[in-house]
């Protein structure tokens, strides 16, 4: 059988977990397609896929360095309360989108609010964790 490499693009039905089991993300009716070598998945799910041959399944942990890399303390900020409009909820776990110093937009996720300050974490949500992923390689689309 053909085995997928670099350059094909391929479908994938997938599960991804987390190391103790909670489910994160799934392909869901329909399978992933992306074209190998061009980043448009994680490195670790995409090294993993390339070799693959048509209705193979397989399980695989993707580190955290070749997911979404590791949590970054640096990208955790305490703001005042008073900057954020009244019409913003900032409950704990909401995702806003906050402007950086060159005015370009970044992803943030409430992580503490009290009455004086609002903590706004930058870093991806799966960042600095493990991921375990269920593949099958549905389809070799295109081949390179």
């Amino acid at each position: 059988m053909t085995q997928a490499k670099n350059g094909d693009t391929v479908r994938i039905n997938y599960t991804g977990r987390l190391a103790d089991g909670t489910q994160f993300d799934a392909s869901g009716r329909e399978p992933l397609q992306f074209t190998l070598g061009e980043g448009q998945v994680i490195p670790g799910l995409e090294t993993h896929v390339e070799g693959m041959e048509v209705g193979a399944k397989s399980t695989v942990t993707v580190p955290a360095e070749a997911a979404y890399g590791p949590h970054r303390p640096e990208a955790v900020m305490t703001i005042d309360r008073a900057r954020v409009p009244d019409n913003i909820n900032v409950d704990v776990g909401t995702r806003l989108q906050v402007r950086t110093r060159d005015g370009s937009p970044m992803p943030v996720t409430v992580v503490d609010v009290n009455d004086a300050s609002v903590k706004l974490d930058g870093n991806h949500p799966l960042a600095g964790k493990d991921l375990v992923f269920d593949v099958e390689l549905v389809e070799i689309v295109q081949a390179a």
